[in-house]
């Protein structure tokens, strides 16, 4: 079972923290908060403390992890180089919701890179990650690999009960610490954008628009292609809840309504069961419709992406057999929610 560390006073926290870079420096693991999401982190220039991280999550060794560092002097630790593009774009977005790829320091993070010779960065601006990282650099730990503190391909812990849960059974995650920082302000994680080829290329949309990336890059961001480096949550299928989710456009989600509720409606008071099916729209709920599960969607697009993951979850708390979800509006700053919705649709 994870031990939550809690930082609810200043005298816990400091105790909280002492704990967790113990942990790190022993080659332990301790869940992070970040503003985006909770990382499962180990230290990043320790090969069996990274394999941790995959055995804790059932993830394959080959899919890159990020590491994280506390500042521009941590991120040289690791880069063979940085190119002026990707100081531009760090200089604009760190600390913050932006991972830069760029060549690996050869000999350093190669398990956390999934063997590649590139490494995935990004400087947190979660005052409590900020915290870690400082203090675990001054007891030698140079920065923390840390993919999304939950079992692989499932969706992401946005608060420290989140964690908790999800390696409550995991034998694997034994001696896990988790830091308690309260709920993520993001709430999806983080834009990767690959700086290590020449040109940027956007290889994870997150919560950064796109206008805003390319303005600091000072050129177009490129689509990936076969050579891109392989990184974290852009497979096929991803962040997906046990429930099936399926992606509907406003009009396919009222007619299905109309079925479902038809259906629902002819049935005996006697043979209605709990609820199969939750929505998840910006439409409003019709009236009389009962039986589902339904949940507005926000408007605006930063806040769904705060309550995203929080929401899927709490759908599989109550038990549905499928999600049904308005597609998000086309425009770019939905690209992000658009993203992880359509990889937990896939899965």
């Amino acid at each position: 079972m994870p031990v939550l560390l809690p930082n609810s006073t200043g005298a816990e926290r400091s105790a909280s923290l002492a704990a967790a870079v113990a942990r790190l420096v022993e080659g332990g693991l301790v869940a992070l908060p970040t503003e985006t999401v909770y990382g499962l982190g180990a230290r990043a220039d320790d090969a069996q403390a990274v394999a941790r991280i995959f055995a804790a999550k059932g993830r394959p060794s080959d899919h890159p992890l990020i590491v994280h560092v506390a500042d521009l002097a941590g991120a040289e630790h690791y880069a063979a180089e940085i190119s002026p593009l990707a100081q531009r774009l760090m200089a604009a977005f760190w600390p913050g919701p932006l991972t830069v790829i760029v060549p690996r320091r050869p000999g350093i993070a190669e398990a956390a890179a999934g063997g590649q010779t590139s490494v995935g960065l990004r400087c947190p601006s979660h005052p409590i990650a900020q915290a870690l990282l400082r203090a675990a650099g001054q007891a030698g730990v140079s920065g923390v690999a840390a993919p999304s503190a939950n079992r692989f391909g499932r969706v992401s812990p946005t608060c420290a009960a989140h964690v908790m849960s999800e390696f409550a059974d995991t034998p694997e995650a034994a001696g896990l610490l988790v830091l308690d920082g309260g709920d993520c302000d993001v709430g999806i994680e983080s834009a990767i954008v690959d700086c290590s080829r020449g040109h940027p290329v956007l290889l994870r949309p997150g919560s950064l628009g796109r206008a805003l990336i390319e303005a600091s890059a000072g050129e177009p961001l490129l689509a990936p292609d076969a050579h891109a480096p392989r990184a974290s949550g852009t497979l096929a299928a991803h962040y997906a809840p046990s429930a099936k989710v399926r992606l509907m456009t406003s009009t396919a989600l009222k007619d299905a309504l109309g079925v479902l509720a038809s259906s629902l409606a002819a049935l005996p008071d006697a043979s209605r069961k709990a609820p199969t099916v939750a929505v998840y729209s910006r439409l409003p709920k019709p009236a009389g419709l009962q039986g589902v599960v339904w949940r507005t969607m926000p408007a605006d697009p930063a806040a769904t992406a705060h309550e995203l993951f929080g929401a899927l979850r709490d759908f599989d708390d109550a038990h549905v057999a499928l999600i049904w979800v308005e597609q998000p509006p086309s425009d770019s700053a939905w690209d992000g929610v658009r993203d992880r919705l359509q990889r937990a649709a896939a899965a």
